[in-house]
C-alpha cells in the first residue's frame, strides 16, 4: 500500500534567517575556513566548504585556476582526459576533486589520472545514488585508493547517506535530488526531497557516524549557502551561481531583442550533455537536465567574493564567528507563501 508522509518539508526559499544579538565588530572578524578530517581517509582539509560542481560548464580548470586563490575547492567534470591532467602543472592536491562514474572505463580512467597528478579528492558522481551498483564502485575505489577523500552522490535521505558512508567507505556523502537549476529530474520522475530539509536529515545521520555531506544544488543567492551551512552542511556545492563568468566555458551571446549578454549553462543529464559527451542521447533515457541562458557575469571572482562577503554578514547576524559555528548559532523561520512569492520574485528581478 502506498505511504502518504504527511511532514512538511521546505526547500531554501521557504525560510529566512533569524537575527540574534550579536557582539561581532566587523565582517572581517568571521573565519570562512574550516579544518575537516574524515571517516576513513587521513587526510586533513582546511579552505573555505565551497565547491564548484562538477559540470562541464563550471568544474574546469579555468574556474579552478580562481577559485583555488580562496581555498575553494572545484570538483573537475568528468570528461576530462589523463592527457588533460598531465598539462596542468601546478594543481593543488587539496583543491580539485577528479570525478568519475561507476563503470569499468570510468574506473580505468581514474586509475590513469591519479597516476598521473596529486590529488586528494575522488568524487564519484552519479545522477541516482541509491542504485547498489554505487556503493560496491565506492568499496572498490576506497580498497584502491584508501587515503583519498572520496565523496559519492547523489541522495536525500537518512538511510542512503549511512548506507554509503558505513558499507560504501565513502566520507562525505553529496546531497541532492532535483534542486539545481538545471535540473528537471523532479518534473520528468515526479522523484525529490526540499532541500534544506533534505540537508537537515543527512547531515544529522552522517555527523553520527562521523560522516560530512555536500548540500549539492538550489543555491540562487549568497543568502541560501548560509541556509545551508545554517542546517549544519559541511560543504555547499555550486552550480549555476558559478557560471556564466568569462572564466566559463562559451561564447557570450546577446539577444537581438534585449541587447542582453548571455552564456550557455545545462545540465549533465540534459540532451545538450548526452549529445555533447556521448554523441547522441540514448532512446531508453529521459532528459532530466534544461539548457539556460545565464546573464553574463563578467569576472568569477567579483562573483566569489560577494557570496563570501554575504556569508559573513550573514555571521554577524547570528552572532556565528565562523562557517563551523553557524549551525550552532542560526534559527530558520517557516515564512508564509506571500513573503515566499515575494522573495522569489525579488530574486527573478535582480538577475534581470
Amino acid at each position: 500500500m502506498t505511504k502518504i508522509e504527511t511532514e512538511e518539508l521546505l526547500d531554501y526559499s521557504d525560510v529566512l534567517i533569524r537575527p540574534k544579538r550579536s557582539t561581532m565588530q566587523s565582517r572581517s572578524d568571521v573565519e570562512v575556513e574550516r579544518n575537516l578530517k574524515f571517516k576513513w581517509s587521513s587526510q586533513q582539509w582546511k579552505g573555505v566548504p565551497l565547491i564548484a560542481a562538477n559540470m562541464d560548464t563550471t568544474g574546469t580548470f579555468e574556474v579552478y585556476n580562481v577559485l583555488s586563490k580562496y581555498g575553494i575547492v572545484t570538483a573537475l567534470h568528468k570528461f576530462y582526459t589523463p592527457g588533460d591532467f598531465k598539462v596542468q602543472k601546478s594543481l593543488n592536491p587539496n583543491m580539485f576533486m577528479v570525478s568519475s562514474g561507476i563503470s569499468d572505463a570510468d574506473f580505468e580512467r581514474l586509475q590513469s589520472i591519479l597516476s598521473e597528478v596529486s590529488c586528494n579528492w575522488i568524487c564519484i558522481d552519479i545522477a541516482n545514488g541509491y542504485l547498489s551498483s554505487l556503493v560496491t564502485y565506492c568499496k572498490k575505489v576506497r580498497e584502491a585508493f584508501p587515503d583519498k577523500i572520496i565523496v559519492a552522490g547523489n541522495v536525500a535521505t537518512r538511510e542512503m547517506v549511512e548506507e554509503l558512508l558505513i558499507n560504501g567507505k565513502v566520507d562525505v556523502v553529496k546531497v541532492g535530488i532535483g534542486p539545481g537549476s538545471a535540473c528537471t529530474t523532479r518534473l520528468k520522475t515526479g522523484v525529490g526531497i526540499p532541500q534544506l530539509s533534505a540537508v537537515l536529515e543527512c547531515s544529522d545521520a552522517a555527523h553520527g557516524l562521523g560522516g560530512a555531506i555536500i548540500a549539492d544544488g538550489g543555491i540562487t543567492c549568497p543568502g541560501d549557502v548560509s541556509k545551508a551551512f545554517g542546517a549544519c552542511a559541511d560543504f555547499v556545492m555550486v552550480g549555476g551561481q558559478f557560471a556564466g563568468h568569462d572564466q566559463n566555458p562559451g561564447e557570450v551571446v546577446i539577444d537581438e531583442k534585449t541587447g542582453k549578454q548571455f552564456k550557455s549553462f545545462y545540465g549533465m543529464s540534459s540532451k545538450k550533455a548526452m549529445e555533447t559527451h556521448y554523441g547522441k542521447m540514448e532512446k531508453y533515457r529521459s532528459s532530466e537536465g534544461r539548457e539556460l541562458r545565464i546573464p553574463y557575469k563578467g569576472d568569477l571572482n567579483n562573483t566569489v567574493l560577494d557570496y563570501l562577503g554575504g556569508i559573513r554578514s550573514t555571521c554577524t547576524y547570528i552572532g556565528a564567528t565562523s562557517i563551523k559555528n553557524m549551525g550552532k548559532c542560526l534559527s530558520l523561520i517557516h515564512i508564509s507563501e506571500p513573503t515566499r512569492q515575494e522573495a522569489i520574485s525579488y530574486a527573478v528581478f535582480c538577475l534581470k
